[in-house]
């Protein structure tokens, strides 16, 4: 969800606007004279390892554990047998 605002109220309501961001996840557009000039958005806080950071972000298909029936040349020749 975006909110759009003058930069004039943005001045007027910073550290409101601020907290609104962080509690809620909503986006606000700055604009000046009626153009956009910046946004402000939440901070993601990224996970500190890397061992279950893609957790419920991907989705596996098929089997990814059984080998192919293709042979590859693991030193980069380029062409398939």
């Amino acid at each position: 969800m975006t909110r759009t605002i003058s930069a004039a109220e943005f001045k007027a309501t910073c550290l409101d606007l601020l907290d609104r961001v962080a509690e809620t996840g909503l986006n606000v557009v700055i604009t000046k004279r009626g153009r956009p000039v910046a946004r402000v958005v939440p901070m993601v806080n990224k996970p500190r390892l890397l061992v279950g950071a893609m957790k419920d972000e991907i989705e596996i298909r098929g089997d990814i554990i059984s080998p192919l029936l293709l042979r590859w040349n693991a030193l980069g020749g380029g062409k398939r047998k």
